[in-house]
Formats: structure tokens, sequence, C-alpha cells
């Protein structure tokens, strides 16, 4: 996995002679050039050191995969160390961003790491760097892909009850913000208001519940109606090893004629012989769902913990257009929070997701406030 970068130096018996293509650093540096150089040195060693924190939260290939990194992040280091000679003192500081990353690696090593890794990884300056080789450039490009790889292991395990979680949060903030600000345009009291929130939280925490358990179970039990039947391995001794139909099977699971006969003539094999245990019937598999129940209570407390915010102020004691403000600016400040939890996760720009998150939250709860002082109006 390790992407394959080169010394800045020549190897005995290459052509040193510089490429037309690739613009060549100044035999003296500038001033600026060197500040530059040394904030990559500076980064390339902080990288390094995430990546080998992460290692040491890892086993087995994850973490051969990581030092791997960590070793590339030296050679690239050694290119800028060559490059600076006695410029490369003192030392720096890498990268506010690339520390924190750091700090959050010796402690966490979960996905949410990998991810900012993986959008740190994408932020490589040296594909317009006249300084950077070619292959340092590439080798960049490829460790984004390394981690994103690895962030992707981690993303699918998070991606059944972690959905639950969030979208639950995101729904209990807007839709309660909503009905909470369209209830208070009409002009109730606040003591309705309230009432209307905790109402909207109960009646929305256990639907959410209930649909999450529901759809959960329902994809779980779809998917083990396409599992073998479990009589079916006990009659494999007993086919006609010439007329096989086992090898129908095969072929309605999607392999090709040549590959269903050699595997169902594996399999009648092993279970006729028993030498090496019997070959299973049919190898299934799907990714994980998740349990319908740990998705049922997920949805439900984050569904509530979203939905509490808005109805804040009201039990407080607040009103009128005081408790409105504060009610949207808790709500913005979650709604910011959860969009950029899931920008991190998908590796996309986190600002960019919190602030859509954002403008559909208020989106959604500018259309009730609206209708809510239109029949706030009738009603008067």
């Amino acid at each position: 996995m390790d992407a394959v970068s080169h010394s800045p130096e020549s190897r005995p018996g290459e052509d040193s002679t510089p490429s037309p293509h690739v613009e060549q650093p100044p035999a003296t540096p500038t001033a600026a050039e060197i500040r530059r150089w040394r904030r990559y040195l500076a980064d390339e060693r902080a990288e390094g050191a995430v990546y080998r924190d992460l290692a040491e939260r890892r086993t087995g290939e994850e973490r051969e995969i990581l030092l791997g990194l960590a070793a590339a992040e030296q050679r690239h280091e050694a290119h800028w160390l060559s490059l600076l000679g006695e410029h490369a003192a003192p030392a720096r500081k890498g990268a506010l961003r690339t520390r924190l990353l750091g700090w959050f690696a010796r402690r966490f090593g979960s996905v949410f790491v990998l991810a900012l890794a993986q959008r740190a990884e994408s932020r490589s300056p040296y594909a317009t760097e006249h300084a950077a080789t070619p292959a340092m450039a590439a080798d960049e490009r490829i460790h984004e892909e390394v981690v994103r790889a690895l962030a992707t292991q981690g993303r699918t395990r998070l991606a059944g009850n972690f959905r639950a979680a969030v979208f639950g949060a995101n729904d209990g903030l807007v839709s309660n913000l909503a009905l909470v600000l369209g209830i208070g345009a009409t002009g109730v009291s606040p003591q309705t208001v309230l009432f209307t929130g905790i109402a909207g939280l109960l009646a929305g925490a256990l639907s959410m519940g209930a649909g999450e358990y529901v759809s959960v179970s329902s994809q779980r039990e779809l998917l083990r109606s396409s599992e073998p039947h479990d009589d079916a391995e006990g009659v494999v001794p007993r086919l006609d090893v010439d007329a096989n139909e086992l090898t129908l099977v095969y072929r309605a699971r999607g392999m090709t004629p040549e590959d269903a006969e050699l595997r169902a003539r594996q399999v009648i094999a092993s279970h006729t012989t028993g030498a090496t245990g019997p070959v299973p019937l049919v190898v299934a598999g799907h990714d994980a769902v998740g349990s319908g129940m740990a998705a049922a209570v997920s949805s439900f407390l984050f569904f509530a913990s979203g939905a509490i915010i808005p109805v804040l102020p009201y039990l407080f004691g607040l009103s009128g257009f005081s408790a409105v403000i504060i009610a949207a600016a808790l709500v913005g400040v979650a709604l910011l929070i959860t969009g950029a939890i899931v920008g991190v996760l998908s590796g996309a720009s986190p600002l960019a997701r919190a602030l859509r998150q954002l403008a559909i939250g208020f989106g959604a709860a500018a259309v009730t406030y609206v209708l809510g002082l239109a029949f706030g109006a009738v009603l008067a």
C-alpha cells in the first residue's frame, strides 16, 4: 500500500539532467522559499507523527499500512531537509490543524481522525510547488486514497447505528424548532408552546424509534431470506454427480457456468469424502445493517436530545421574541455541529456541510413561523 517516492538526489546510473517539464528550484533559495519549505518540512514531520500515533492504536494490516504512510512522509521530509540545508534549523511546528489531528490521533484513533487525515492529504500543495518532485505530488494523491480506504472501513462499521443517531438528532432539531416557532407565532401562551414542544419531542422520538426498528429489522429479514436454507446442506451428498443440479444454484447466484461447475464439484467432493471438512453450500455475505433495537434506542435518544433544544428557553420561563431568538440560536449551533460531523465522516468540507444543514433547518423553521404568524392574524 505504501506509495513509491524518490529521493531528491539522483541515483547512480540515472540521468541527472533536470526534466524540461519540471521547474527546478534556484541554487540559492529566497527568504520566501525558505519559509515555505520550512513549513512543508514541519507539516511532513507532523503528518508522519499522526500516522505513527494512529498505528499505535491499530494491529495487523492496518498498522502496517499506517507505518508505510509514515515512512513515505519521512522521505518527503528528507527532500525538504536536503533543499534547506543549514536553513532547516530551528525546527518549527506544523500547521495548527495537523497538530490538532495528532492530538486526536493519540487519544482516539477513530474513523473521525482518519477522515480528517483524508481531508489533510487532499490539501497537499505539491502539485503546484516547483520545488517538490512529481513523485511527491503523486505520493500525496495516493496517500489520500489509502487513507480514504482505511476510513471507509470505519464508515461502514458506523453506517447503521450512526446514521440513525445523526439523522435522529437532526430531525429532532428541525422538526421541533419548526413546531415550537410555528405554534409560538400564533400568539398562544408560553405554557402552550412548552407543552406542544414536549409533546412533539415524545411523539417524534417514539415515531423515529419505531420507524428505525421496523426499517432495520425488515432489512435484516430481507437479507436473511436470501441465505441458503439449512436443510439444503444435508442433501448435497445424495446429489447425482453427473446430473449436477447444484451447478444451477451457483449460476442463479451470478457465477459463470464454468465457475459454477467447478464450485459444485468441490462442494460435492467435500461433503462426500469429508477429507477437509464440508465446503459451505453458498458463501453468503452482506454488509452489516446493525441491530433493530440498537437503531431504535439510538434514534429515540438522539431525536429527543435534538428536540429538547428548542424547548429549553420555554423551560426556563422565557417567552415572546426573546425565546424565539434563543431557541433559533441554540438549534443553529447544534445544526452546525451535526453538519460538520457528517462532513468530516464523508470526507467533504465540514464547513459546507454545516452551512447546508443550517440553511435547511432554518428554512423549514422560517416557513412554519410565517404560517404561524398568518394563522395568528386570522384567528385574532
